[in-house]
């Protein structure tokens, strides 16, 4: 199975595509970053890539695996990452 890039590989690929320094590509790819973590709530759309949002899960019923006594799996909320119909049709 093929490695997945490291964050300077990233870095370096954006730098040499935009014709820009390391250290601004660095720059971009942190406050990117940052941006979507901010906007997550509101739902958060990379275009071509997909849809980075906070899902709220109810409470469940569940069962402890060690002991098999069934347990209360509280509410809580999740990040859901959805994938666009055009980076599905790129890859696959």
């Amino acid at each position: 199975m093929p490695k997945s890039m490291t964050k300077g590989e990233i870095i370096t690929h954006l730098a040499s595509k935009t014709k820009t320094t390391k250290k601004v590509a660095g720059i971009f790819l942190e406050e990117f970053v940052k941006l979507s973590y901010k906007e997550a709530k509101k739902d958060f759309v990379i275009p071509g890539l997909g849809k980075l949002r906070v899902a709220q899960r109810a409470q469940r019923m569940g069962r402890n695996p060690a002991t098999g006594e069934s347990m209360v799996i509280p509410a809580r909320k999740v990040l859901k990452f959805r994938i666009a119909k055009a980076a599905k049709d790129s890859i696959l």
